[in-house]
């Protein structure tokens, strides 16, 4: 199995909005997981393939992807490591925003068993809520 190829077809389902064909990817008991934010309509862990759905439609409803661009895939075993750049547009407020990111796959077998991101989540809160970013909330941020 070409684990980088197979990691490489998710992000192309992804970007045409397959969300059936991108969850066939995903173990049933798979876990996404993002950086944590009380200011952030998708954030957190999410278990199994509904909460995974889900956490998809939310995003698409939040934000539309303008880009998505892998640009470097490292594997290693069960492990696919992947750097790239991404665009998006903050539905609510029509403020679009670059966010370099990172992706960890861990599959089992041909299938995501885990999906770890990293980015920087002070660009999304800055496109959903351009009021308040940077004020005291009463709330720590988390990144």
């Amino acid at each position: 199995m070409d684990t980088k190829k197979l990691i490489g077809e998710g992000y192309k389902l992804f970007a045409s909005g397959d969300l059936k064909g991108l969850l066939d990817r995903y173990e049933d008991d798979a876990e996404l997981i993002h950086p944590e934010s009380d200011y952030l309509p998708v954030s957190g862990s999410y278990r199994g393939k509904q909460e995974i759905a889900a956490y998809f439609v939310t995003l698409n409803e939040t934000l539309q992807c303008l880009a998505l661009e892998p640009k470097t895939m490292v594997a290693e075993g069960d492990t696919v490591v992947v750097t790239g750049d991404s665009r998006w547009l903050a539905r609510s407020t029509g403020i679009s925003y670059d966010n370099p990111f990172v992706h960890v796959f861990k599959l089992r077998g041909d299938k995501v068993a885990s999906q770890r991101a990293y980015f920087d989540t002070s660009k999304m809160e800055h496109a959903l809520h351009p009021a308040t970013t940077g004020q005291a909330a009463g709330k720590p941020l988390h990144h």
